[in-house]
């Protein structure tokens, strides 16, 4: 079978190379000559686990290949999946002109039947919106071809994207046709053969899913920042009311955990633009609304206990900060808690200094020389009068915690993750405040 995956972003190169792993002929495409040249010679334009290594065995094996137009191979493919960007717009709405401007190209340059499948995260009614396109290029052309449209969102985790994608916990299709299941069947046929769901429904329902998805575990995050918040000022523990609530089988543990926040490139612009998408149906989604009001005050909860610490005198202060990335295993820092804090620190007067294992490179291109690149953890809090861990890494885990101590001014540490041992700390002299304590 072989398809063309228009978009080598995340979901695009990330679903083009898993399907070319499971044997299925695969072009990506993308306009970005810069973008297809480097994949050619093997650079891949973001940071994830395992997929250098898949990107490079398949297209060496002549199984994935990087073009820089659609017509190049869309005579050769049955599906044609549009994956590229969804950025918000002003309002907080989902900005569908690349997804439209794909819909175009198809119409444009489709030779015979062909189906169209948008993988892009996008809102209810975008696939009646992509047909209409396709079908206005195709009359512009005197054209009457048949085709067919399917959602199938995706549901990766940034991190661990290919391990979701090669054993997802199930794979949502929207189609409005016979001819669409079978074609998505038999694509996804490999997944079958190891018993994974694939679960068929109409479109709206399947565009709709993913954003419910991503609105569901947003919540139980800033849920559960609100009680750390109310924790803290009550003097009980968060974690222990989170094991406690956690342990009911209707609750469980997942997305409980308490922190500075979420980010990245989807909890916060599908939430946005679902509360949009909603509000142009004239309905009002309050407890969206309330779930984003939360993140985006915890975002500064760190600089609110570092302000605090210091009675607000924080001018020359040596700051250090572990972690960057919005979470570990990506180099992702989009809506990350990190570039809040900074901003904060920045403005108020403090030098900063910072370390994470992959997400260096783009934080230069974000502050240039207004912050310090550490070389490592412990380069990262010398002659620092505070430690603040933003993101939890597994390397920032069990640290030389009497190395850390000679190394520091002053023995502060604040946990953004809560993931140190309040005694640990204390029993090696640190002053140390978490979320929610």
């Amino acid at each position: 079978m072989k398809i063309a995956i228009v978009g080598t972003g995340y979901v695009g190169l990330v679903t083009g190379t898993c399907f070319a792993e499971m044997g299925t002929e695969v072009y990506c495409v993308d306009v970005d000559k810069q973008k297809i040249d480097n994949l050619q010679q093997g650079i891949i334009p973001i940071y994830e686990p395992g997929l250098e290594e898949l990107v490079n065995r398949n297209y060496q094996s002549g199984r994935l290949k990087f073009v820089t137009e659609l017509k190049a191979c869309v005579r050769e493919v049955e599906i044609v999946f549009i994956a590229v960007g969804t950025p918000p717009g002003e309002d907080g709405s989902a900005d569908l002109k690349y997804v439209l401007d794909v819909a175009r190209e198809i119409g444009q340059t489709m030779q015979g039947y062909l189906l169209v499948v948008t993988k892009s995260t996008v809102p209810p009614g975008t696939a009646q919106k992509v047909k209409k396109t396709i079908r206005e290029a195709l009359e512009k052309r005197s054209l009457n071809l048949a085709f067919d449209i399917a959602s199938n969102p995706e549901f990766l985790k940034e991190g661990a994207a290919i391990k979701d994608f090669m054993s997802p916990d199930r794979v949502v299709v929207g189609v409005e046709s016979e001819e669409a299941k079978k074609r998505m069947t038999r694509l996804y046929r490999p997944f079958l053969l190891n018993n994974f769901r694939v679960i068929f429904m109409d479109i709206p329902s399947a565009e709709m899913t993913k954003y419910a998805a991503n609105a569901m575990l947003a919540t139980r995050i800033s849920f559960m920042n609100d009680m750390a918040n109310l924790c803290e000022k009550l003097g009980a523990d968060v974690q222990m009311v989170r094991k406690g609530i956690g342990s009911d089988s209707r609750i469980g543990s997942h997305f409980l955990y308490p922190g500075c926040g979420y980010g990245g490139s989807c909890f916060p612009k599908d939430i946005k633009a679902l509360i949009q998408t909603a509000r142009q149906q004239g309905y009002t989604m309050r407890l969206l609304q309330a779930v984003e009001e939360v993140n985006e005050d915890q975002k500064k909860v760190l600089f609110r206990k570092l302000k605090k610490y210091f009675n607000a005198q924080l001018q020359g202060k040596c700051i250090a900060l572990w972690g960057l990335s919005f979470k570990p295993e990506t180099d992702d820092m989009r809506e990350a808690p990190s570039l809040v804090l900074i901003e904060k620190l920045l403005a108020a007067g403090c030098r900063i200094r910072v370390y994470d294992p992959v997400a260096m490179d783009e934080a230069r291109k974000r502050y240039n020389n207004r912050i310090y690149y550490a070389k490592d953890i412990y380069d990262a809090v010398a002659d620092t009068q505070a430690l603040i861990l933003v993101t939890e890494w597994k390397e920032f885990r069990m640290p030389s915690w009497p190395a850390v101590k000679k190394l520091m001014n002053i023995p502060l540490v604040l946990d953004g993750r809560n993931i140190y041992d309040a005694t640990e700390l204390k029993e090696n002299g640190f002053i140390y405040y978490r979320i929610g304590g």
